[in-house]
């Protein structure tokens, strides 16, 4: 009886022990697993985040598209292209849209490629300077993103884009310098100020002028220097020819913001300026108050500049989505240029940006 007490008393404590070592265990299992548990790596997280938020844009039916642009604040008319392609490029109209804005081609670079790493659909491109795209676009195409080009065309096989809605540069640097050849001066004594150089805005309003003042005798740049389409930088070049004192009866700029810097600089000089006085003016884009000042021939000359290309984009873009070809490579935007002496309020209210 004492024997089998006594192995019924060995066996209980051999339990209770095993039972301890159970629990031990189990302790020292889950200590090593909730130690074990951050060694997921933070790559992985960033992972699943990617691919969660991709999954949410499939999921939501939207075309992802980058969009890349000079400064909104770099004009009237910069302001009004980028407030027309925001109200298009909106969720209620089926787009999961990112801007990125620079007038420095190698920012806009960086933004593309950018864009590229975040696997958009459309890339949407306004270059600052027509050279150094070639590379950036073999990415894109090596990606499978579309890219559209609008408001400037870039100097690149157009294998590398599906299309471009752009203003014909060159066309209104001609229509500029053809209405100024039409008025018939005895000489021509012009303050080029032009805009961001190597942008094709530049290029085209600069290349019709340079053309004209090598062939004409009678034609003379007096002053040529960027003023980067800013109005107080402009006012500077022409204060600074008025106090060199040498003449001059022509302004030619190539944005109406920096043309009205340049009027600005005359006004504190009481130089005359307008219809009939001793100073033309000329200006593109075509603000309405730049317009204005034509109606009230202050101003003589206003090229326009169409800075409404989103509905043409959207449409190109909704024919690739339904898999065809858009109609036209290259659309021209419709523009005029507009003289003084025969603008009327009509013509202000219907072409006047902002």
């Amino acid at each position: 009886m004492k024997k089998a007490i006594a192995l019924t008393m060995a066996s209980v404590v051999a339990l209770s022990l095993a039972g301890c070592s159970s629990k031990e265990t189990t302790k020292a299992t889950t200590a090593a697993a909730t130690t074990a548990a951050p060694t997921t790596t933070q790559a992985e997280t960033t992972e699943a985040s990617k691919e969660t938020e991709a999954t949410k844009t499939e999921s939501s039916g939207l075309i992802k598209v980058g969009i890349i642009n000079n400064d909104p604040n770099e004009s009237g008319y910069r302001t009004a292209n980028d407030a027309d392609l925001k109200a298009m490029f909106t969720k209620e109209n089926g787009y999961d849209a990112s801007f990125a804005y620079s007038l420095k081609n190698d920012e806009q670079i960086q933004a593309a490629q950018t864009f590229i790493q975040n696997e958009v659909d459309y890339l949407l491109l306004s270059a600052a300077d027509t050279a150094g795209w070639d590379t950036v676009l073999q990415d894109a195409q090596a990606a499978g993103v579309k890219v559209i080009l609008f408001d400037r065309t870039i100097d690149a096989d157009p294998s590398l884009y599906e299309a471009s809605i752009v203003s014909d540069m060159k066309k209104e640097g001609q229509t500029a310098v053809d209405w100024l050849a039409s008025q018939n001066l005895t000489e021509y004594n012009v303050i080029h100020i032009q805009g961001v150089m190597g942008s094709a805005a530049q290029q085209g309003r600069s290349g019709a002028l340079d053309t004209k003042a090598n062939a004409e005798s009678n034609w003379t740049i007096v002053k040529q220097q960027t003023a980067e389409w800013n109005a107080e930088k402009a006012q500077q070049i022409v204060q600074s020819v008025i106090d060199s004192g040498a003449s001059f009866n022509v302004i030619y700029a190539e944005n109406d913001d920096m043309a009205k810097g340049a009027v600005a600089a005359l006004d504190a000089a009481g130089i005359s300026h307008g219809v009939g006085k001793d100073v033309i003016v000329m200006g593109f884009d075509c603000n309405k108050w730049a317009l204005e000042e034509l109606l009230a021939k202050n101003w003589n000359y206003d090229g326009q500049c169409n800075p409404f290309q989103a509905s043409y984009i959207d449409s190109i873009i909704k024919d690739l989505e339904a898999g065809k070809a858009p109609a036209e490579k290259t659309i021209i935007m419709e523009e005029k240029g507009f003289d003084a002496s025969t603008i009327t309020q009509d013509d202000v209210n219907k072409y006047g940006i902002g």
